[in-house]
């Protein structure tokens, strides 16, 4: 019987060099946290803000709604929602600036909540020993508003735009609990993020930011033109009026050269000035192809530890990125030095959080 020759095994793959692909997250709902996560309560909106009532509208399901796209519904939205669950009076913004999603926004203070909880054994630090810096607070001062209710924590917030500032300060003036808890700040330069922010001695658990994500006034308009064409409005016709922003937006707000990549990759090089006055940066992220190239700009200023956190609301995906020049141990004398362990909230009890207002 002729002798068999097993066949030879191929050659060991070559290592495959690992390129860096965000894991594609499961359709994402609301933060558990999140006021909103039920849906909403048109009854108590309507209750609280009566000037909603005339743009309420029934679904084809029979539901209460609104339409999303008409800015004064959204803004009449926005005031019900910030006064039923947050105890905000008096909101109001300018016309052509932005008016964010309530729910969105407030999901990303609670994705900072549980950041900030791993560093603290799981417990959400909570009240004014937390300070947090608002990069773009904006006309809306939106995250201030919801951080403070819901945590208790202080704010620093920061803009470029003069005439923002002044309106966020008009919201302020009109809720006594958050004049102690928000400080506002002019940043007087357009390419700066942190570089000449901070003041002597000022520290900060966590920086946020919501960048302008195009790259031109024209690319704002394309991006409307196109969800004007979705929803078959008028300015879809061409020469027709430009169309309207459902959601507003300024110019600081919506663009800047390079778009959102740009804007954070210079925030991260600014951070590595600035590495031990602020625990945790991070930004939100619209755009899942400007991942790779953010953490490479992490790499190259050697953050200890860098995160991606997805988030999203229905059909909408998007993310956070966080990094740390701090490792485990600086994060421990960080949280001994300035955090309390008898707060009322942890990750694991969301029922311990505060009621809502």
């Amino acid at each position: 019987m002729p002798e068999t020759t097993a066949p030879e095994s191929p050659p060991p793959a070559p290592p495959i060099r690992k390129r860096f692909t965000p894991a594609k997250p499961p359709q994402a709902t609301l933060h558990p946290r999140n006021k909103n996560i039920a849906g909403y309560d048109f009854a108590a909106l309507t209750a609280v803000a009566p000037g909603l009532v005339k743009y309420v509208i029934t679904t084809a399901a029979g539901t209460p709604s609104i339409d999303f796209a008409n800015p004064g519904a959204v803004k009449a939205f926005n005031r019900a929602l910030l006064a039923l669950h947050y105890g905000v009076r008096g909101w109001e913004i300018p016309a052509g600036y932005l008016c964010p999603p309530i729910p969105g926004r407030a999901d990303y203070i609670h994705q900072i909540a549980d950041l900030l909880a791993t560093c603290n054994k799981k417990i959400v630090p909570t009240g004014a020993d937390v300070r947090i810096l608002d990069i773009g607070v904006g006309a809306n001062c939106i995250y201030p508003l919801i951080g403070h209710a819901e945590y208790g924590w202080r704010f620093l917030g920061v803009d470029i735009d003069e005439a923002a500032l002044a309106n966020a300060q008009m919201i302020l003036s009109k809720n006594s609990q958050l004049t102690a808890a928000v400080e506002l700040r002019h940043q007087t330069v357009w390419d700066n993020v942190f570089t000449g922010l901070l003041r002597s001695g000022e520290t900060f658990d966590a920086s946020i930011c919501n960048p302008p994500f195009h790259n031109s006034p024209d690319e704002v308009l394309a991006v409307s033109q196109r969800k004007w064409n979705n929803l078959n409005k008028p300015g879809a016709k061409r020469g027709a009026a430009q169309p309207r922003l459902n959601f507003g937006g300024g110019g600081t707000e919506l663009w800047c050269n390079g778009g959102e990549r740009a804007f954070v990759k210079r925030m991260i090089e600014q951070s590595a000035a600035i590495p031990k006055r602020i625990m945790w940066f991070t930004s939100l992220v619209s755009k899942a192809e400007n991942l790779e190239h953010i953490e490479l700009a992490l790499k190259k200023v050697h953050v200890a530890d860098s995160r991606i956190i997805a988030m999203g609301q229905g059909q909408k995906q998007s993310r956070l990125v966080a990094w740390t020049f701090t490792g485990n141990g600086e994060r421990e004398k960080w949280r001994k030095l300035r955090w309390s362990l008898a707060s009322k909230a942890t990750t694991e009890t969301p029922s311990a959080f505060v009621d809502p207002v």
